[in-house]
């Protein structure tokens, strides 16, 4: 057994001081307000949930300032991105995503969502292994000490009514059961959720969509949906209907479908997602580097759908800023304040992130929830001053602000540094491995 004093503590209530977390087999087995120290390990600062990154591509963090140098759009962009994916082997992935992982415990992220269709070796060779790239990841993050839901892509087509590129063949199993079959070898722990995903409706054509929905029922289910004006206008014009509304005629919308982006959606498409009780998975930082739009989140929460947020392409890994930029990104789209309020926003971070990626007994600092905490400094030129409320976490913090992270009961990140990685190091090396 372990405990963790902390001086302040947001809880389900609200914050509280002098919070003692009691933790048994990583999980909480008490918490006491008001209480003494003792010999508990302590924790400073404003203390809070471990935080939730939905939707991840680890090799796109090989691109942060290299993407930056010109002109363009999403799909010049996209070819930088291809190129980073035609180098990357088991090896070299296994690195790579152990530094981004590492990187993102640093910043309060105990739990992430991995939308993983790099699969095959170059031309679509298979490894003796079918999901070495799927295994790399998986224990990249189990080292590292991140929770990781591996949302396992479909990907069959280069567009709509369009074959794979030479890079996208690295990404496709062929059809929807031969994916679903190499998936299914696939094995999960407590701190792996195997998960599915298709691509979007670009990567998979209507006719499989269904097939992936229906093939692990019980599972995450992710789709990247309607990101650009492209894509929707493609779909319009093979199939008649919005992303959306195909997806809704599949059976591929409902309560565990994650939608990604979810940017260019018509008030139809809003209910359908809200309606079918589909999360929302903004990723604010990713959004605006490449240039898509801002999303309609507003509309989206009151029409049922939950949000929840990711990092994306990785170009910024700072959930504070994340959750920030939905409500900032809404200012400036309609001239006006407060349309998400601090407690939305960091719900969205925790407890119904973990919810979207199958982590439901996390994201909360409450008996029988998993112990994750996460100290932020509250006298950083950041922080002074603030208050030291949901509203500090919220709009004021960053992950440079993260001093101790708690996973699973584990210490893991003490003074802002991970107790066994060098982080920096490993994300210089293993970036340059695979751009050089």
């Amino acid at each position: 057994m372990t405990s963790y004093w902390c001086s302040t503590a947001l809880l389900p209530t609200g914050v509280a001081s002098g919070v003692l977390v009691t933790v048994l087999d990583g999980r909480i087995t008490a918490v006491s307000v008001d209480a003494e120290p003792g010999d508990a390990v302590r924790l400073g600062g404003l203390v809070v949930p471990g935080l939730a990154n939905c939707h991840s591509h680890a090799f796109h963090r090989a691109l942060r300032g290299r993407t930056q140098t010109e002109r363009g759009t999403f799909w010049t962009w996209r070819e930088q991105m291809y190129a980073v994916a035609s180098a990357l082997t088991p090896d070299s992935y296994y690195d790579l995503a152990r530094a981004v992982y590492g990187e993102m415990l640093l910043g309060g992220i105990t739990a992430v969502g991995e939308f993983h269709y790099l699969h095959h070796a170059p031309s679509g060779r298979r490894y003796d292994d079918p999901n070495a790239m799927g295994a790399a990841l998986i224990a990249a993050a189990q080292d590292v000490g991140l929770r990781i839901t591996l949302l396992d892509t479909c990907y069959i087509a280069g567009g709509i009514d369009q074959p794979l590129n030479e890079v996208q063949q690295r990404f496709s199993d062929g059809d929807a059961a031969s994916w679903a079959a190499r998936v299914s070898a696939l094995k999960g722990a407590d701190d792996v959720v195997i998960g599915a995903a298709a691509h979007s409706v670009r990567g998979v054509p209507q006719d499989q969509l269904g097939a992936v929905a229906s093939a692990f029922p019980d599972v995450p289910l992710h789709i990247h949906l309607s990101e650009q004006v492209a894509e929707n206008a493609a779909c319009l014009e093979a199939y008649g209907r919005t992303p959306s509304q195909v997806l809704d005629e599949v059976g591929f919308l409902s309560g565990r479908t994650s939608a990604v982006h979810a940017t260019h959606l018509t008030p139809v498409d809003v209910g359908l997602l809200g309606s079918s009780a589909t999360y929302s998975c903004f990723c604010p930082t990713t959004e605006r580097d490449l240039a898509d739009g801002i999303g309609p989140s507003v509309a989206l929460r009151d029409a049922g759908s939950r949000l929840t947020l990711g990092s994306d392409s990785h170009a910024v890994i700072d959930l504070f800023e994340e959750m920030r930029a939905v409500e900032l990104d809404e200012r400036l789209a309609s001239q006006e304040r407060g349309h998400w309020s601090a407690p939305e926003l960091f719900a969205a971070a925790t407890v119904d992130g973990h919810r979207s990626i199958g982590f439901a007994d996390a994201g909360v600092i409450e008996v029988g929830a998993r112990a994750d905490l996460v100290a932020v400094r509250l006298d950083s030129i950041r922080t002074a001053g603030t208050g030291g409320t949901v509203e500090t976490a919220v709009f004021a913090a960053s992950a440079a602000d993260v001093v101790d992270v708690v996973v699973g009961g584990r210490h893991l990140v003490a003074e802002g540094k991970h107790i066994r990685l060098d982080v920096p190091a490993e994300l210089a090396a293993s970036i340059a491995a695979v751009t050089t």
